[in-house]
């Protein structure tokens, strides 16, 4: 899965035309003992699946062997996607490059709300003519689940929505660095965020990727005081990844868990009463999904949201966030917990949780993350849909 920090890292380089490339992957999983292991377990007849992330210096002597490479040579190799090694100034390059985009955030973030969403917007208005390969995966998505409108409306949507990704990766330094006491008053939360505090059982909260789903994360922990937890994607980059997780948790009363070794722990965390911050709406393959209806087209969809909640007995309430216009700040809705969910059948769950998001997507379908290929993995023997 391509986060956010890959569409800026894309942006970044199109716009300078520089040679240094992103660096690719998703973190090795080659271990000390062997290149690939995966671990299964049952909880409660709940299956997690376990890839640990390897020991970094046996995955680069691996990738040195394998490719005859030098010691003075730095090779950044993942077995999940046969990235390409970098060189030692390259990967300097982009960790200086990354260190003073993380300066520009921190600077950036002192100005007014309503003048960093005019900056993002121009640099959203910029990207939807520069980065084309997200453009057309943007107007793709829009047609599959769209088809109702016309070429001219759908890329109307797609220009709004590239406004509104601007937004969100400019802000990302107000989240990241502005006080508590700012950031409760950027922040206006509507329905029941106290819930996981009052219930006795674990909650899950369910949040699809619209552009302000950062925004609810921090919600979680300046407006209730239940320990939040959850996943997020290991970056290559590890200045990225350190500042991603520095900004995720400077709240405090928080856990995250990279995907690759989040199993054990997730579930010891939700057995101790933490509340669970769940994303379901990602591609990540035919593992524990299952292809059900998204906009009439069939896409794969996690099944592990419904077993998990079967499996640990939890509260699911759905949460979703929307960045408004201007400097008019966020809005977080905390929805009424479901109490249809999880029902003996994940496939039906994973239907009902699609149509959900189809729902909310409706009311605001700029602020979707469309930029993701949410269709990329198709049924055997069906053609790809990009």
């Amino acid at each position: 899965m391509r986060n956010r920090f890959d569409y800026t890292n894309e942006l970044a380089t199109s716009l300078s035309k520089s040679t240094l490339q992103p660096l690719a992957g998703r973190g090795t999983s080659a271990t000390r003992s062997h290149p690939k292991l995966r671990v299964d377990f049952d909880v409660r007849r709940f299956k997690l699946y376990h890839t640990p992330v390897a020991c970094r210096d046996a995955a680069l002597n691996a990738a040195r062997r394998a490719r005859g490479m030098s010691r003075g040579t730095v090779a950044r190799y993942s077995a999940d996607s046969g990235a390409a090694p970098c060189s030692a100034a390259t990967v300097r390059a982009v960790e200086v490059g990354s260190r003073a985009l993380l300066a520009f955030l921190w600077l950036f973030h002192w100005l007014p709300l309503a003048v960093q969403a005019a900056c993002g917007r121009a640099l959203g208005c910029l990207g939807y003519r520069v980065v084309s390969s997200r453009r057309k995966v943007a107007l793709r998505n829009l047609e599959l689940c769209f088809p109702e409108l016309s070429a001219a409306e759908r890329e109307r949507l797609a220009r709004e929505h590239f406004l509104w990704l601007g937004r969100s990766l400019l802000e990302r330094g107000l989240l990241w660095y502005a006080s508590p006491a700012r950031l409760r008053k950027l922040i206006r939360v509507e329905g029941d965020v106290m819930l996981a505090e009052r219930s006795e059982k674990p909650v899950m909260w369910l949040a699809p990727h619209f552009m302000g789903l950062d925004v609810a994360g921090a919600s979680v922990l300046l407006f209730q005081k239940r320990k939040g937890i959850s996943i997020y994607q290991r970056q290559s980059n590890q200045v990225m990844d350190a500042a991603l997780r520095r900004g995720r948790l400077r709240l405090g009363n928080a856990e995250i868990f990279s995907r690759y070794d989040a199993g054990k722990a997730l579930i010891r965390a939700i057995r101790r009463g933490d509340a669970f911050f769940n994303l379901p709406d990602m591609d990540f393959g035919t593992r524990d999904a299952a292809f059900v209806p998204f906009f009439g087209v069939p896409v794969v969809t996690l099944l592990a949201p419904s077993r998990l909640a079967k499996a640990m007995n939890m509260v699911v309430q759905p949460v979703v966030a929307e960045i408004l216009p201007g400097g008019q700040g966020y809005v977080v809705r905390y929805e009424a917990p479901w109490t249809d969910f999880p029902s003996d059948d994940p496939v039906a769950d994973a239907a009902r949780m699609n149509r959900w998001i189809e729902s909310e997507i409706r009311r605001n379908p700029a602020q979707y993350l469309w930029v993701h290929r949410r269709f990329k993995t198709r049924p055997a023997g069906e053609p790809s849909l990009y």
